[in-house]
């Protein structure tokens, strides 16, 4: 964990190396969260967090004066950033300006520093941009569907993807659905993974129309689960493990593991108060 330290004539206390400006600003007023409540659980969620973040491009969603005030989305860097928040030019992006990502605990706390409240993640490392290590199906369920009907989504992606040799993994995103994950050799590229992924989603709703669409307008999703599987493509991105979500609440995007899934209630189990204690139970 990184100390914290105070400068005397003002209360700007130190994460690391980043300065922490206007740190009693309440950034999630329903619970009284402050910029420097969640640098702090920075802090302690670091050393599990950064194995999945680092050295990855990022996109944020930035509330610099909090939950209730305004929110937006960024890609790209911009003037007076920190050092910690670094820099990556992706060929072929749909844009020629840098994009972001961080190396350590100090680009967390730098981008709390700015406000951000989520932190979504590519599918690919800086070192492989062309070739997917992850695929990723997002379940967003219409909200009159009972929970269980969403446990019973995931466990059916989690066994076809086993018939077809792939070991996921289960995320509850912090918002009202469930990721399904499965880690790739990064090997193929893009139009491949991608295609993989539609693949798979289209299965699944051949099987089961009344219960599943692959079709992302909202009109096509009444009483179903719409399989994103857009997420598999160059410059989208899914909520990181471990981030904290724009919601009232402060919910956390957390791993867990499949036999967790039977007494799971919803998408956000544990929130930025709860999940440090989750971390040092587990082994």
């Amino acid at each position: 964990m990184a100390a914290e330290g105070t400068t005397p004539e003002r209360d700007s206390p130190t994460f690391g190396s980043i300065t922490l400006t206007s740190p009693g600003k309440v950034l999630y007023p329903g619970i009284g969260l402050t910029k420097r409540d969640l640098a702090q659980y920075d802090a302690r969620i670091a050393a599990a967090m950064l194995p999945y973040v680092a050295r990855r491009p990022i996109s944020l969603v930035r509330c610099p004066d909090g939950l209730d005030g305004a929110r937006f989305f960024q890609r790209h860097a911009m003037k007076g950033m920190s050092a910690a928040i670094k820099q990556i030019r992706v060929s072929g992006g749909e844009s020629d300006r840098a994009y972001l990502f961080i190396d350590d605990a100090d680009g967390l706390f730098a981008l709390t520093q700015i406000g951000t409240l989520e932190i979504h993640d590519w599918g690919v490392s800086n070192g492989q941009l062309e070739s997917p290590d992850r695929l990723v199906f997002d379940l967003d369920p219409d909200e009159a569907l009972a929970f269980d009907v969403l446990r019973t989504a995931a466990r059916q992606i989690r066994d076809l993807l086993a018939h077809l040799g792939l070991t996921s993994f289960l995320k509850a995103t912090g918002g009202k659905g469930l990721h399904v994950v499965a880690p790739l050799a990064p090997k193929a590229g893009w139009p491949e993974v991608k295609a993989f992924a539609r693949g798979i989603a289209d299965a699944l709703v051949a099987d089961a129309p009344e219960l599943y669409t692959a079709n992302p307008l909202k009109r096509t999703r009444t009483g179903k689960i719409f399989i994103d599987y857009l997420r598999n493509a160059p410059g989208c991105s899914a909520i990181c493990n471990y981030s904290p979500r724009a919601r009232p609440g402060a919910p956390v995007a957390t791993p867990l593991r499949w036999g967790e899934l039977a007494k799971l209630k919803s998408g956000a189990p544990y929130t930025v108060k709860t999940l440090p204690s989750r971390l040092s139970r587990l082994k």
